[in-house]
Formats: structure tokens, sequence, C-alpha cells
């Protein structure tokens, strides 16, 4: 099977640079007949020593996720932590998936003690369209 045809990707992050602790909040994906979910998320130079950056991924019905809590661990494909990266994980790519049933999704990298430039982008995979009747419901 061919994946070219079977997925829609969007932008959580747009790439950015970042020089100090605040918290990169990706776009608001909108699941609607998709299943499938998985953020990419690419770093860049990483130039403080001392710098570390956490992943939070979060859902919700509300379209603009003010009902937003933080994903359980057991709809999460990999870890948080496993996305999660150090100034020294330049030029790497983690990734971090969710099964769960609400409708909306975002990404939330926050770095701590980051002095210096981290260049950072994130990405979100949509896959495994719903057949027969569409819903607005995930």
């Amino acid at each position: 099977m061919e994946l070219h045809n079977n997925i829609e990707i969007r932008r959580a992050i747009s790439p950015t640079r970042i020089t100090d602790d605040t918290a990169l909040v990706s776009q608001i994906i909108d699941r609607v007949n998709r299943r499938a979910l998985e953020f990419v998320i690419a770093t860049g130079t990483m130039a403080d020593a001392n710098a570390f950056f956490t992943t939070l991924v979060e859902h919700g019905d509300e379209s603009d996720l003010s009902d937003a809590a933080a994903v359980p661990d057991d709809l999460l494909l990999g870890t948080e932590s496993g996305a999660s990266f150090t100034q020294a994980n330049d030029d790497e790519v983690r990734k971090i998936g969710y099964i769960g049933l609400q409708r909306y999704v975002r990404l939330t990298i926050t770095p701590a003690s980051n002095t210096g430039n981290a260049d950072i982008s994130a990405v979100a995979i949509l896959g495994q369209a719903r057949k027969g009747p569409q819903s607005s419901q995930s």
C-alpha cells in the first residue's frame, strides 16, 4: 500500500529558533474523520549546553482546546519522555502518536535552562481516514 495518498500532513510548530524557556505550543490539530495522529518533531542546532526540552500532548473536544487535558499514557504511542530531548540532540527527529478519541490535539514543547539558540519544528501526520458516513467526532 502506498503512503502518499493515505496521509494528511499539517504544520504543528513552524520552524523556529528559541533562545529562552518560552514554551512552543503547536497548532490545534483537528482529527475529524481521521483515526491516526503522529507528531514528528525535528531539531536543528541546539546551542545551550544545559538545555532540556519536555514534550506534552493534550486533547479535548472544544475547537479552542479550552477543555484541554494531558493525554493519559495509554493513549500515546511512544512516550512523552521518549519524544523529549536535550541540547545533545542536534539534527534529530522524535515522534509521538495519539490513539485517543478526542477530536482536537496539540503538542507543547517546553524548554528548561535554555539560553542559547535552539532550532525546532514539528508536523502532524494524520492517517487512517474513516470510511462510510463521515462523523464530526472521532
